[in-house]
């Protein structure tokens, strides 16, 4: 382990969303204000208030299994080993570096949801002798994390982060921190989730947090007046980071510099925010700070943003006291999941990506559909168009069930 903190960066992207198979399609539909937002097909939703939510569409696992592996792998762990094979792709670095430098951090709110209601059906209609014995495998939230690192031959550590919303940031927070402090050079990070299921929706609406409008184009609605409920999304985002020493003598590639990260507990409720920010604000003020944020940077957030009524307006409380309220009213801030839906478990790491495109492109995707702006949400939340803008400091929001909090913040890389 090092005594000296060491830099880390960003040399790897990819990603399976509802509005795009790999990063770069996923990225160029933000721009465009492609809504991914459509009627459930998974399963009939006959009897059910919610009738949509964002799907990925035209995902072939068999692109990226055999099919006897394909039969014991759930529906989410797909999603992200799908999206670590572009990310590892993308960065170039197998055959670069030590098996046991090489680590896995990958998030999952729920985990195998799908494999779970499909083989509690089968115990319950045929008997225990017909539940599948890669059950427990299947279902389990850390196998994407242990799946990714068998395909890649990771020998560090492999470890899941399992904080609900939070889970892809809190995985890209601790990887950093893994790589900063010198516990490993390389991380295969992300997130994944796979819950648009018969009991995972159920679920969710029997506590009120989804959105029950029949328009994709008004069902979710950040910091919109209108806002209603979140609509549930699924995918994977996989990123990859590297010490920066490491990175550079190879030759690799640099997308940005990751530069923060803050973790906190609201210690509030099981599911809803604290409503005076306490601990949203510190996990960003902590990633700011870790960051060296001052007043001269120009500020990009990805926002949590997920159209639910506390969550939009703790959150916008919650930038204004991390930053101060002059400096939060001069950021841009928008909320992809206006467009890829709340993508749980897999947020974080797709929004991470965005961050990161933001910085290396100069451009911001909007919020969409963001047409009755809410005086309690009353910050720059880049509306309905992208907008061009050099950015040199971008963070992440992500805020789970439980009060997880956690925060990444990404720079521009200068040398």
């Amino acid at each position: 382990m090092d005594n000296k903190l060491r830099r880390v960066v960003v040399t790897g992207i990819g990603a399976v969303t509802p509005i795009g198979s790999t990063a770069a399609e996923s990225w160029e539909s933000m721009l465009s204000g492609k809504n991914g937002i459509a009627p459930i097909t998974i399963f009939d939703t006959t009897e059910y208030k919610t009738k949509l939510a964002a799907e990925v569409k035209d995902f072939d696992a068999r692109a990226y299994f055999e099919k006897a592996d394909l039969l014991k792998t759930d529906r989410y762990a797909q999603f992200g080993v799908a999206a670590a094979e572009e990310a590892v792709k993308d960065s170039g670095f197998q055959g670069t570096i030590d098996p046991e430098r090489c680590s896995v951090y990958f998030g999952s709110g729920i985990g195998g949801i799908l494999t779970f209601g499909t083989e509690q059906n089968k115990l319950m209609q045929r008997g225990p002798k017909r539940v599948s014995p890669y059950f427990v495998p299947m279902m389990i939230a850390n196998m994407a994390a242990g799946m990714i690192a068998i395909r890649f031959n990771c020998k560090g550590a492999a470890m899941p982060s399992v904080t609900a919303c939070a889970s892809g940031s809190n995985a890209i927070g601790e990887a950093i921190r893994a790589i900063r402090h010198g516990y490993t050079d390389l991380a295969i990070t992300g997130g994944c989730e796979a819950a648009i299921s018969p009991i995972g929706v159920a679920g969710f609406i029997n506590m009120q947090a989804l959105s029950t409008a029949e328009d994709p184009d008004a069902a979710s609605l950040p910091f919109d007046k209108r806002r209603a409920g979140f609509v549930i999304g699924e995918g994977g985002a996989a990123l990859i980071l590297e010490e920066y020493e490491h990175a550079k003598a190879r030759g690799a590639k640099i997308y940005a510099e990751a530069v923060g990260y803050g973790s906190t507990c609201d210690a509030h409720h099981i599911t809803a925010p604290d409503p005076e920010a306490g601990g949203a604000s510190r996990a960003m003020k902590e990633a700011l700070d870790e960051a060296g944020y001052k007043d001269s940077d120009r500020v990009y957030i990805n926002a949590h943003g997920t159209g639910t009524p506390l969550n939009d307006k703790s959150e916008t409380k919650a930038i204004k006291l991390s930053m101060g309220e002059e400096a939060a009213r001069r950021a841009y801030i928008s909320s992809t999941k206006s467009m890829t839906g709340h993508m749980l478990g897999a947020a974080g790491a797709i929004e991470a990506i965005a961050c990161v495109k933001v910085l290396t492109e100069g451009i911001i995707p909007p919020t969409i559909n963001l047409n009755e702006p809410d005086e309690d949400c009353d910050l720059n939340y880049c509306p309905n168009t992208a907008v061009k803008a050099d950015i040199d400091l971008a963070v992440s929001n992500s805020l789970g069930f439980g009060g997880h909090n956690a925060c990444v913040a990404f720079r521009r890389i200068t040398d």
